[in-house]
C-alpha cells in the first residue's frame, strides 16, 4: 500500500506558515495540462523564475504566478512538450525536459529533510518491534512508513496489528530504503512510524504526490 494525501495545513495563499494542515485536502487548483480541477494533494506547483525559467516549487512558497500540474511523470511531459506552462503563465517562459525528474527528487528531498526532522524531535521510530510496540502502546503513531523495496512478511504483520487495533494509520510505501537510510543515517531502515503532528500530517501530503511518479496510493482504514 502507499499513502493517500490527508490534512494539511499551509495552503497557497499561507506562505507564512511552513506546514500543511487540516484543509489542505479541501483546497482545490486546475491542472494547466488536463483542465481539471483537484485538489492540491494530487498537484505540484511551478513557478517561473526571474531567467524565464521553470522550477518545482513543491513546498508552495515561491513568489510568482503559481503553474499547477498534476503530480504524474505524464503529465509534466506534456506540459514541456506542449509548451503550457507558457500558456498558463501568459508568457515566454522556458521548461527543460527534464523538469518531471527534478520535481520529484525535490518531493524525496522535502520527504527526507522531514523525517530527520521528526527523528531529531523524538516523533519517530525505527524497526519492525519499536513499531509494533507503538501501535500496541498509549500512544500509537498516525503515520506507518514502509520501504517499498522491503520484504513483505514485516509489513503484513504490522498492516495487521494496526487493522487488527483499528487505529486507522496511513501507510505510506513511495521511498526506497536506500533512501530511508540517507535520511535517517543508518543502513537496511525498512520499517518506521511518526507520531500525530504536522510532520506527519505533511509527510501524508507529500507521499501521495510522490505517487504519483511512483505508483498511485491506497489508505490504511
Amino acid at each position: 500500500m502507499t499513502a493517500v494525501a490527508h490534512k494539511m495545513e499551509e495552503t497557497d495563499d499561507m506562505r507564512g506558515n511552513s506546514s500543511r494542515g487540516s484543509r489542505a485536502d479541501a483546497r482545490e487548483r486546475r491542472d494547466i495540462v488536463s483542465g481539471t480541477v483537484m485538489p492540491e494533494n494530487r498537484l505540484l506547483r511551478f513557478v517561473a523564475d526571474p531567467d524565464g525559467q521553470v522550477v518545482p516549487d513543491v513546498a508552495a512558497k515561491l513568489p510568482g504566478r503559481g503553474l499547477w500540474v498534476e503530480a504524474s511523470k505524464v503529465a509534466i511531459a506534456k506540459a514541456v512538450e506542449k509548451k503550457l506552462f507558457s500558456r498558463a503563465a501568459k508568457a515566454p517562459v522556458t521548461a527543460d525536459a527534464d523538469l518531471a525528474s527534478r520535481a520529484e527528487k525535490a518531493l524525496v528531498a522535502r520527504m527526507l529533510g522531514d523525517l530527520g526532522i521528526a527523528r531529531r524531535a523524538g516523533s519517530l521510530v525505527l524497526g519492525f518491534d519499536n513499531v509494533l510496540r507503538q501501535l500496541e502502546g498509549a500512544k500509537p503513531p498516525k503515520l506507518l512508513i514502509e520501504a517499498f523495496d522491503g520484504a513483505s512478511d514485516g509489513k503484513r504483520k504490522l498492516y495487521a496489528a494496526s487493522h487488527r487495533l483499528a487505529l486507522g494509520c496511513v501507510v505510506i510505501e513511495t521511498l526506497t530504503s536506500a533512501e530511508l537510510g540517507l535520511a535517517l543515517g543508518r543502513e537496511n531502515v525498512i520499517h518506521a512510524a511518526v507520531q500525530p503532528g504536522g510532520l506527519a500530517d505533511r509527510l501524508i501530503f507529500d507521499a501521495e504526490r510522490l505517487s504519483g511518479f511512483r505508483g498511485r496510493s491506497e489508505r490504511d482504514s
